[in-house]
C-alpha cells in the first residue's frame, strides 16, 4: 500500500514539474506584439520619418538608362540591346544584361561619353549628369533611369529565411519580414539586427520592433543589400519545437493506467 501511495505522489509531482515547465516555456502575447506605446486607449500618434530614400551608387550597383527620342535612330545608340521592348526583362539576368553596371572606379561606359563618375550620387543626380550629356548629342529627349534592383537578406527566426530582390526605389523593416513570411512564435522582436554596409566595412544596429517609436526611426527604411538578423528568445530552448512532450504525456497516461491496475 505505501508503495501505491508513494507512486500516486511520484506521478503527481512528475505531472506538476511538467505542467509548470509548459506555463514556463509559453511565449507571453506583450512579446509578439508589433509597435507597442504602452497607452491602452485607442489614440491616433503621428511618428514623422522623412520617406524620401536618397541612396548613394555604389561599385557593383545596376542602374536602368533608356533615352526616349523622336530621332529613334540616334536614340538607339544610347539604350542598351533590347531596353526599348520590356519584354526583354523576364528575369534576372535579362535585367543585369541590360543595364549599366557601376565599376570599382564608380563609373559607368555610357556610349560616345565614355566613363561617367556616378559614385556616390543618387538618381536624380545621376539622370542630371546624363541629360547634359545628351543635351550635346540629342534635342527634346526624355530620360528614364532607374536602380535596377538590390538585395535583402533576412534571417534568424522568420518563416522564410533567404535572400529577396527587391524592385523599388525604398523599402522597410516591416515590407521587409513581411517578405520573408512574418517573424515566427520565438522571435525576439527587440531583437532585430541590421548589418549594413558602409565604405570602411560593416556596421550593425539593434533595433526594437515591439516599440511603436520605431517608425520614426533612421533605420526605419532599410537600404541596399542590408542583412536583417532576427535572434531568437532564450525561452526557444524550453519551446514546443524541441521538448518531447508526446513522450512525456505517453509517460504520465501509463503511469496513471499502472496505478489503476494495481489499485
Amino acid at each position: 500500500m505505501n508503495r501505491f501511495f508513494g507512486l500516486i505522489k511520484t506521478t503527481t509531482l512528475f505531472a506538476l514539474v511538467v505542467g509548470g515547465f509548459m506555463i514556463s516555456s509559453c511565449v507571453p502575447q506583450r512579446k509578439m506584439m508589433f509597435l507597442q506605446d504602452g497607452k491602452k486607449q485607442a489614440t491616433e500618434k503621428v511618428y514623422e520619418n522623412d520617406r524620401s530614400v536618397s541612396y548613394k551608387l555604389q561599385p557593383g550597383d545596376n542602374i536602368y538608362i533608356k533615352v526616349v527620342s523622336l530621332d529613334e535612330k540616334t536614340s538607339t545608340l544610347f539604350n542598351p540591346i533590347g531596353a526599348g521592348n520590356y519584354s526583354q526583362f523576364t528575369n534576372d539576368a535579362s535585367v543585369y544584361l541590360n543595364s549599366y553596371t557601376v565599376s570599382e572606379q564608380g563609373t559607368i561606359e555610357f556610349p560616345l561619353a565614355g566613363q561617367v563618375y556616378v559614385q556616390n550620387m543618387n538618381i536624380e543626380e545621376v539622370k542630371q549628369r546624363i541629360q547634359i550629356i545628351l543635351d550635346e548629342y540629342l534635342k527634346e529627349t526624355v530620360l528614364i533611369v532607374k536602380l535596377v534592383n538590390f538585395n535583402l537578406t533576412v534571417l534568424g527566426e522568420v518563416k522564410r529565411p533567404g535572400q529577396y530582390k527587391v524592385y523599388q526605389s525604398g523599402i522597410n523593416i516591416f515590407e521587409a519580414v513581411s517578405m520573408a513570411g512574418d517573424l515566427t512564435e520565438f522571435a525576439d522582436r527587440k531583437e532585430v539586427v541590421i548589418v549594413r554596409q558602409t565604405k570602411t566595412g560593416s556596421e550593425t544596429i539593434v533595433v526594437n520592433l515591439e516599440k511603436a517609436n520605431i517608425l520614426s526611426s533612421d533605420f526605419y527604411y532599410l537600404k541596399p543589400n542590408d542583412i536583417i538578423y532576427v535572434r531568437p528568445l532564450k525561452i526557444k530552448q524550453y519551446g514546443f519545437a524541441t521538448f518531447p512532450y508526446a513522450l512525456i504525456f505517453s509517460t504520465i497516461s501509463t503511469a496513471l493506467l499502472l496505478i489503476n491496475f494495481f489499485k
